[in-house]
C-alpha cells in the first residue's frame, strides 16, 4: 500500500497532525502493521518535500512544535490518479514458497513435511482471520475475506503441488 498516498486521502477531509494520520491509519488501515512514529514523520517529510501537502499551522507543546498538515491541490491530483489507476495484478511467478520447495528436492530434504508444515500454518491463520471476520465490523470483514481468498489459493497450490512432487522432482534433481 502506497502510505504517502494513504495520507493524502485521508488529508482530504481537512487538516491533521502527524500523530492523528498514524492514527486514522492504523485504524482503517494497519491493524496488522500499525506504522512507527519514524515512518509517518519521513513520509510527511516527503510529501512536504515534493509539493504534496503544506504545513498548515505549528502548535507549540511540550516537546517539539507541532505541525499540523494540509493537502495542497497537487496533492488532490496525485489521490485522483492513485484512485484511477488499476493496481497491477501480482501473479506471484516466483513464490518463496516454490523455491523452498524445489530446494528441498535439491537438497535431499522433505518436500512433503515442508508442504505439509506450510499448509498446517496457511490453516490455522485462516481460522484466526474467520474468527476475527466473524466478530469484525465490514472493514474488518472485506480485510479478512480478501486475506482469506489469496491464503485459499496457496492452499490449493500447496495441495497441487503436493500431488505432483514426483513429476517436480524428476525435473529438478
Amino acid at each position: 500500500m502506497a502510505i504517502g498516498t494513504t495520507f493524502l486521502g485521508l488529508l482530504e477531509a481537512g487538516p491533521r497532525h502527524g500523530y492523528d494520520l498514524k492514527r486514522a491509519y492504523d485504524e482503517r488501515f494497519g491493524a496488522d502493521r500499525p506504522l512507527s512514529y519514524g515512518q509517518v514523520y519521513a513520509t510527511l517529510a516527503r510529501l512536504l518535500k515534493n509539493g504534496l501537502v503544506e504545513v498548515d499551522g505549528v502548535e507549540p507543546g511540550s516537546g517539539p512544535e507541532r505541525k499540523r498538515y494540509a493537502i495542497t491541490d497537487a496533492g488532490v491530483t496525485d489521490v485522483e490518479r492513485w484512485l484511477a489507476q488499476p493496481e497491477k495484478p501480482e501473479p506471484y511467478l516466483q513464490s518463496t514458497l516454490y523455491a523452498k520447495v524445489v530446494l528441498a528436492l535439491l537438497t535431499g530434504r522433505g518436500a512433503h513435511e515442508l508442504l505439509d508444515a506450510q499448509r498446517a500454518e496457511h490453516l490455522r491463520l485462516m481460522r484466526e482471520l474467520t474468527a476475527r471476520r466473524r466478530d469484525g465490523d465490514i472493514a474488518d470483514v472485506l480485510i479478512c475475506d480478501h486475506a482469506l481468498f489469496h491464503l485459499e489459493a496457496d492452499v490449493r497450490w500447496l495441495e497441487l503441488t503436493a500431488a505432483r512432487l514426483d513429476e517436480l522432482e524428476a525435473v529438478v534433481a
